[in-house]
């Protein structure tokens, strides 16, 4: 096969390709300096599957990091081999069961996917675009070397 080929080659959205791809970004976003965009790109696509039938709500869990220490809960979302948390709605508490919390063991399959190609596959399926970033030259300040003993005030 074409290495470049396989560049341009869009991903089906199949459940397993959307479940890769959500993995993906959602392992990129722990580390990322402005995840905000990859966490809502993962919880708009698990939404969408959610309402087509691709994925489904199981229960509550309690978060592992919750805000200003206080516990809280995240829904957990089976998606294929994969499973995911995404924040509670007031319905999900009445209508879920509690599970407790997160069995330690349990993990996600690896899988080897871009991010590039992960969020390309997650933007076409839920129709949500990437903010355009200024990519603004900060103009380099040149370090200022005083004489020694004067001010640097």
């Amino acid at each position: 096969m074409d290495p470049d080929n396989r560049r341009t080659t869009p991903l089906v959205p199949t459940i397993e390709n959307l479940s890769q791809a959500i993995f993906t970004v959602n392992r990129h976003a722990k580390t990322a300096i402005n995840p905000k965009f990859l966490y809502n790109l993962k919880k708009q696509a698990l939404e969408k599957m959610i309402r087509e039938g691709k994925a489904s709500k199981t229960g509550l869990h309690f978060s592992r990091n919750p805000k200003f220490s206080q516990q809280q809960s995240d829904v957990l979302v089976k998606c294929g081999d994969y499973t995911f948390h995404i924040p509670p709605t007031k319905e999900d508490f009445e209508q879920l069961p509690h599970l407790g919390h997160l069995d330690q063991h349990s993990r996600n399959p690896k899988t080897r996917m871009s991010l590039s190609k992960a969020k390309q596959l997650l933007q076409d399926y839920t129709g949500l675009k990437e903010p355009r970033q200024e990519h603004q030259k900060r103009s380099q300040q040149k370090p200022v070397f005083k004489k020694l003993g004067d001010s640097f005030f």
